[in-house]
């Protein structure tokens, strides 16, 4: 008995299906010239989506073209932050075209679900979903696409890095210490996925009151402690790509559906300038 070949598993996975081949992923192509970003976070609540999809309009502004793939099935919320009510059109029996709102081409499973229902799936589901959203969906010629990471590490991530093994890691945290540490778990796993870490955002930085002061709410320091220490544990420069305050206008944007982009989404140091 010794360890199956990568060959070995590719026979026994197509004998299983019945013969058929796996399904392309475009993204995942050598030839492929769109960057993927996998946008992620250690924990809950600290504005993860909400980056994704600003960070999309930001990119659309600049003349990109940008897809998102809402890959929170348990907790998808990117069609309400595009303020997008319309599914996918079905161009044949096996091909769909993503709706586009704000510019942003995107697909999630909210969009196949009756109202607010839940989604009750375990993990073989959530694969095969996210398959779908890559294979099945007819994306076209993007430049930049997002992926909306659900929190942690679980089968989500790593079905990311199986399914697209070129996507970087964006990690999202908050000044507050403890969510930089779980942030950096979120950002160690790169370690065993083998993917690039494209550098730290740190969200709800401060907020600036009236008199021009600023308010730092969720205390200082989680975005740079995170890079300083992803950068230690995986031997590669991470660095915190830029800090976004808490605004109103970000807030009632996203209930509203439309993105604002405020001025720090479109200074963030994100290293697409080769794509501009």
């Amino acid at each position: 008995m010794t360890p199956m070949s990568d060959e070995q598993r590719k026979e026994l996975k197509q004998k299983l299906r019945g013969g058929q081949a796996e399904p392309e992923i475009p993204f995942a192509k050598p030839e492929s010239t769109t960057r993927v970003f996998a946008v992620a976070s250690g924990k809950g609540g600290v504005g993860k989506s909400s980056v994704t999809v600003n960070l999309a309009a930001a990119l659309v502004n600049k003349g990109l073209k940008v897809g998102i793939v809402d890959a929170d099935i348990y907790g998808h919320s990117v069609p309400s932050l595009l303020g997008s009510t319309a599914g996918p059109t079905v161009l044949d029996d096996e091909m769909l075209l993503p709706p586009i709102s704000h510019g942003i081409k995107h697909i999630s499973i909210g969009q196949f679900v009756e109202g607010n229902a839940p989604v009750v799936w375990r993990g073989p589901m959530l694969h095969r979903a996210l398959q779908q959203f890559l294979a099945d969906v007819f994306w076209g010629d993007l430049d930049v696409l997002l992926f909306d990471l659900p929190p942690g590490t679980g089968d989500i991530a790593i079905s990311v890095a199986q399914l697209v093994p070129n996507a970087e890691l964006l990690i999202v945290t908050t000044p507050q210490m403890a969510a930089a540490e779980v942030a950096e778990r979120a950002g160690t796993i790169s370690l065993q996925t083998r993917q690039r870490i494209a550098g730290v955002i740190e969200n709800m930085s401060w907020m600036e009151m009236p008199d021009g002061s600023k308010m730092e709410v969720f205390g200082t320091g989680g975005g740079e402690t995170v890079a300083r220490r992803l950068t230690q544990i995986t031997g590669g420069k991470v660095e915190l790509l830029g800090q976004v305050p808490l605004d109103t206008e970000l807030r009632e944007g996203g209930d509203k559906g439309t993105p604002i982009v405020p001025v720090s989404y479109t200074h963030l140091t994100l290293p697409t300038s080769d794509l501009v």
